[in-house]
């Protein structure tokens, strides 16, 4: 892989996701200037790659997420996806249509972002009669793909959430956001709720998906095992400044920052086991 910076753009198509410097400030005190919870941030997402964004709780990341899907309205910067740049003036449900097409979410809980009340066809069928000119025959099909392309089949198709594992769920979540057809899927910590076993079987799964369309990634994360399984690229983020980026190679095996270190410091290695509480202590003396 080739040792290039994070933020830059490349010679050739436009990247899939561009962010230049971005900037959210949320109204509260901080000496009466509010919270400044993203400063100065950018990089970009080349077409068909995957970079994670990493950092502690508090770190500025799922902010940054959310401004890039639309739920959050930056303070200054600028985001554009394949070329085309967002305004952040009032926008019509036109625009807004067009840019779920362009940046889709899957978020940590599956659970709660799925409706309890929907079969997992039906979920995904939303998604199919928002943005394409499909008849029945035309949605039921592509439903099938879709739960194939996610390694599930049509008997879960009539399931209710309820009745699905958390890994399954996820799976029909990032099937939703597929069925936009997205040029960048944002994964906001999507298998932090998972088992270890079925992590890897989600994080393989999305690698496939990614080979098979050609779809890039922002993986948000603290856990940096699974960034080392999945990103090409790394940001890491502190108190909402990038303090260090590169290829995931380079910035996991020989960080620069003294805060990557420290990360990667707290990764639990082989026959970790946490220490003693005190009141552990006081009972065994």
């Amino acid at each position: 892989m080739a040792d290039r910076p994070v933020g830059l753009r490349e010679p050739g198509p436009p990247p899939a996701l561009e962010v230049e410097h971005l900037v959210k400030v949320f109204p509260g005190p901080r000496s009466a200037g509010g919270f400044l919870a993203v400063d100065d941030v950018s990089f970009c997402v080349p077409q068909g790659r995957s970079l994670a964004v990493v950092g502690e709780s508090g770190s500025g990341k799922t902010t940054l997420a959310r401004m890039i899907v639309g739920l959050e309205r930056p303070s200054a910067g600028r985001i554009a996806v394949a070329g085309s740049a967002r305004s952040w003036r009032r926008v019509s449900s036109a625009e807004r249509k067009r840019r779920a097409r362009e940046v889709q979410i899957v978020f940590q809980d599956p659970y709660s972002s799925l409706d309890p009340r929907q079969s997992v066809r039906r979920c995904i069928e939303e998604a199919l009669v928002l943005h394409f000119d499909l008849d029945r025959a035309g949605r039921t099909a592509r439903v099938e793909e879709l739960l194939e392309q996610v390694r599930l089949d049509r008997r879960h198709a009539d399931s209710l959430p309820k009745r699905l594992s958390g890994g399954q769920r996820q799976r029909v979540a990032i099937a939703r956001a597929l069925a936009c057809a997205p040029k960048v899927v944002i994964c906001d910590e999507a298998v932090a709720s998972l088992d270890v076993s079925i992590q890897a079987q989600v994080l393989n799964l999305m690698s496939d998906i990614r080979n098979e369309t050609g779809v890039s990634y922002l993986f948000i994360s603290h856990d940096l095992a699974v960034v080392r399984q999945v990103s090409d690229d790394i940001v890491v983020m502190r108190r909402g400044r990038i303090v260090e980026a590169g290829p995931a190679d380079r910035v996991l095996d020989a960080p620069e920052h003294p805060y990557t270190r420290r990360l990667l410091a707290a990764i639990p290695r082989p026959g970790w086991r946490p220490a003693p509480s005190q009141e552990e202590v006081g009972t065994s003396s």
